[in-house]
């Protein structure tokens, strides 16, 4: 009686590759009863002989793993492992790069290129982080050699620029292109200071004839040579709004409102539908101290009572060509208040799109200190002008 042989794979760990090769009926029957095929042939035994290679491999580097403990595998297979046996396996996975980028959109602003969000000492960071963070989410946050971690999700109790991460299990995530600054309070300003860095005084508290509030700033940001080139959004960086005077005293102090920030970059998005490079944004004047509006600069044409003071204004120009003015936005072949008046047509663009960041903006022509420029806030009213000086 011919032999009858298994159509599955032999068992026994000693089997040739011949015996591996017929339990496959499949190769049989096309590799070696087809006249001519012995290309074929030899092909599919090569094949053959592989998979039992790799097969073998593998089931001998789990056996060694085993025997080793941990250190025979490798971070990622060990990560991977510890996720799929711990207990709080759900919240684990839910930690993938998507979704914790997901958790900083609310902060992203309506521009969705924010990358930071400003906050009291100890407040809660629930505006940044979205409702779905998984129960038992531990918010951690590191400065330098600082660190701090809270099961509550609130702000660091010291100011400071800070990196975020979340901890759920034995999972860390950090927040990418995202940090947390806190404030130092207001109300350590003494006569005028805060350390060495004059501020100045403002005007008490008072409604405008809008009911737009000035109110002096709660607090302020701390900025040093170390995080000065924190990114307060895609285009913009947290030195972009110093004032230009003290140059050597450090650390100095800032008050920026992000709503501004998060139109600038709407305005931005706008330029560059025509055409216009944003990198080549520059802030001419961001936030200003009371003494410095005061005096500093070409004060003709300033406010006393300036929304540059409330960190809710900037004066900007387009400058992709590096000579320090404005670019020729309008292709006339000049450069002069035209120009500006591209930037303010994407400003009123970008106010009917976007009503709760609606504010003032005005367009300056140059002078012998400077080219022209654009002055755009976030007051809460519309407000357009033509000026002279500086805003």
């Amino acid at each position: 009686m011919p032999e009858r042989r298994s159509s599955s794979p032999p068992q026994h760990r000693k089997a040739t590759a011949g015996e591996w090769l017929l339990a496959f009926p499949e190769l049989r029957a096309r590799g070696f009863r087809k006249p001519g095929g012995r290309a074929e042939r030899v092909f599919s035994v090569a094949a053959v002989a592989l998979l039992v290679l790799f097969a073998v491999g593998w089931s001998w580097s789990i056996a060694r793993a085993r025997v080793s403990g941990v250190s025979g595998i490798t971070p990622a297979t060990a990560t991977i492992a510890n996720a799929l046996t711990n207990g709080s396996a759900p919240s684990v996975a839910y930690l993938t790069d998507a979704a914790i980028t997901a958790l900083a959109v609310p902060a992203r602003g309506e521009s969705g290129k924010l990358r930071v969000s400003i906050q009291a000492e100890g407040a809660p960071i629930k505006p940044i982080l979205s409702d779905s963070v998984p129960a038992g989410a531990v918010a951690t946050f590191s400065s330098g050699a600082a660190a701090e971690s809270t099961a509550t999700l609130a702000a660091p109790s010291r100011p400071g620029t800070w990196n975020v991460a979340l901890k759920i299990g034995n999972a860390i995530k950090p927040l990418a292109d995202f940090s947390v600054i806190t404030l130092r309070p207001a109300a350590e300003k003494k006569g005028g200071r805060l350390g060495l860095y004059y501020i100045g005084n403002w005007p008490a508290a008072r409604k405008g004839q809008t009911g737009v509030s000035y109110a002096p700033p709660s607090g302020f940001i701390e900025v040093t040579p170390e995080n000065q080139n924190t990114q307060l959004s895609e285009h913009l960086k947290l030195k972009d709004f110093l004032p230009h005077d003290q140059q050597n005293v450090w650390p100095k102090y800032v008050v920026v409102d992000m709503k501004m920030v998060d139109k600038d970059e709407l305005v931005l998005a706008e330029l560059a539908k025509l055409g216009v490079n944003p990198n080549g944004i520059r802030v001419m004047s961001g936030f200003r101290t009371p003494q410095y509006n005061a005096g500093g600069g070409d004060p003709r044409g300033r406010a006393a009572l300036s929304r540059h003071m409330y960190g809710d204004a900037n004066d900007i120009f387009i400058d992709n060509d590096g000579n320090g003015q404005m670019d020729d936005l309008n292709h006339d072949g000049r450069v002069n208040i035209a120009d500006a008046k591209v930037v303010q047509d994407a400003v009123n663009r970008v106010e009917r799109a976007h009503p709760s960041l609606i504010g003032g903006c005005g367009i300056y022509s140059g002078t012998s200190a400077h080219g022209p420029f654009t002055h755009i806030d976030t007051r809460g009213y519309p407000a357009r002008w033509i000026g002279t000086g500086d805003s």
